[in-house]
C-alpha cells in the first residue's frame, strides 16, 4: 500500500481552511483531467459518497469515495474528515485533518492507496506521485 502525508500551515482560520478543503466540487478544477461528482447530495456528513472521475473521454476510472467520519473543527478542537475508497481500481483510505493555530490552521492530509494491477513494490513511486499531486491540490485549495 502506498502511503503519504503531506502538510500545510495557513494563515485561514480552521473553519474557512476545513470548508475549502473538504469542498469536493473544488477538487475536481486541482487535479488534471479530474472532475468530482457528489452522489448522495450537500450537505456532507458521514455517509456521503464522492466520485473522483480521472481520464481523458472515455479512457478513465471512478475514485468513489464514503465520507466515514465527519467531525468539523469547533471551538479550538481539530476537525477530522475520514475517507473509504472503494473503487474497482483505487482502494485505501485518507484522513484530512484541520488543526486550528493561534495564526490560522494546520492541516494534515494522510492517504493510504493500493491501486489495481500496480505491483507492490511501485507503491514507493505511487506515494511519490501521490504525494506531488496532493501537494499541488492542497495549496490550491489554501491559497487566499
Amino acid at each position: 500500500m502506498a502511503v503519504f502525508r503531506i502538510e500545510r500551515f495557513s494563515p485561514l482560520p480552521a473553519a474557512e481552511a476545513w470548508r475549502r478543503v473538504t469542498d469536493w466540487d473544488r477538487h475536481g478544477g486541482t487535479v488534471p483531467f479530474t472532475s468530482v461528482t457528489v452522489t448522495t447530495g450537500l450537505p456532507t456528513r458521514t455517509g456521503t459518497v464522492f466520485v473522483a472521475r480521472t481520464g481523458l473521454g472515455p479512457l478513465g476510472f471512478d475514485d468513489p469515495m464514503e465520507v466515514v467520519r465527519w467531525t468539523p473543527p469547533s471551538a479550538g478542537r481539530a476537525g477530522l474528515c475520514a475517507l473509504e475508497k472503494r473503487g474497482s481500481v483505487v482502494r485505501g483510505r485518507a484522513s484530512i485533518e484541520v488543526r486550528p493555530t493561534d495564526s490560522g490552521s494546520h492541516v494534515i492530509w494522510v492517504e493510504e492507496l493500493r491501486v489495481r494491477l500496480l505491483p507492490r513494490w511501485a507503491d514507493p513511486l505511487l506515494a511519490t506521485a501521490g504525494r506531488r499531486v496532493f501537494s499541488r491540490e492542497l495549496g490550491v485549495l489554501l491559497e487566499d
